[in-house]
């Protein structure tokens, strides 16, 4: 959001610059892009040929200088550089509020004393009123702990250019940063295949269990229901057929001898006892 305003400030003085044919009109140009409200970004403008020609003007050359120091220099950059056009109220301001853009993205230089001395000023109350005016801007969210003498960054608006020297090492970074990206998702893709693995031997298994626990149950029917036709007439006395048929039958033939025992010998308790083990020894049989 930040950039597209500020790209849009500067549009109009990149119309301009096709009418800017000589040294003096690009100076003028440099002039008033650097003091117009909302402009913020150069790298456009200071690209373009007719402010690159002023290199090669001796007398306007420093307003080349003037607009790079806008587009990735610090306040601190523009004092120790000698024989630059002297900066109006807006321009010191806008100079100011880009410096502490750059020095924001530093949390150990934050400190009062440090930024008063990085923008050229003379003491607490100037560097709160910068430092205010870059919120009201929108170029920065920051809070003022007076009492500390600190300046908590919450967040910048990315709209300070990259100076040509950043080049070599931003590719160093952003290779760096490509391999740690590859190598986590090597980890990744390891993973993801070590899961599958296991899912599949998983599945296997249970396919494999399901298999025998079929044939346990085909296998116990098959052996219940060989009485052929007895079975048949255990289901008209109220037994079932197949393996539950076959385990009625024993069932019913463990009665029998219940049965027998009691008329036998009516009383005696141990024999019955006997029997009874007897009879739930052939239901465990059956099972």
């Amino acid at each position: 959001m930040e950039q597209t305003k500020a790209l849009n400030a500067l549009e109009p003085f990149l119309a301009l610059t096709k009418s800017a044919s000589s040294p003096r009109a690009a100076a003028d140009l440099v002039q008033r892009a650097t003091s117009a409200p909302n402009t913020y970004i150069f790298a456009e403008l200071l690209s373009s040929p007719q402010i690159q020609s002023l290199s090669s003007s001796p007398d306007h050359a420093p307003f080349l200088t003037l607009l790079q120091i806008f587009s990735y220099g610090t306040y601190k950059t523009y004092i120790s550089t000698p024989n630059l056009p002297p900066l109006n109220t807006a321009q010191t301001l806008k100079l100011r509020q880009l410096s502490f853009l750059t020095l924001a993205r530093r949390p150990e230089e934050l400190s009062y004393a440090n930024l008063i001395a990085e923008l050229g000023l003379d003491g607490p109350r100037e560097l709160e009123d910068v430092v205010i005016s870059a919120i009201y801007a929108g170029l920065i969210q920051a809070t003022l702990d007076p009492y500390n003498s600190l300046i908590s960054i919450s967040s910048v608006a990315p709209l300070r250019d990259l100076p040509p020297s950043s080049t070599p090492s931003m590719l160093l970074t952003l290779s760096a940063w490509s391999s740690r990206c590859s190598t986590s998702l090597s980890d990744l893709e390891a993973q993801i295949a070590q899961i599958k693995t296991e899912a599949k031997r998983r599945q296997k298994e249970e396919a494999e269990w399901n298999k025998e626990v079929e044939k346990l149950v085909e296998s116990g029917g098959v052996g219940g229901g060989g009485g052929g036709g007895k079975g048949a007439k255990s289901d008209e006395s109220g037994g079932g057929g197949g393996f539950f048929g076959g385990l009625g039958k024993k069932l019913g033939g463990g009665r029998r001898d219940d049965e027998d025992v009691d008329m036998e010998g009516d009383g005696d308790g141990e024999k019955g006892g006997k029997n009874l083990k007897r009879s739930f020894g052939l239901l465990a049989s059956g099972l």
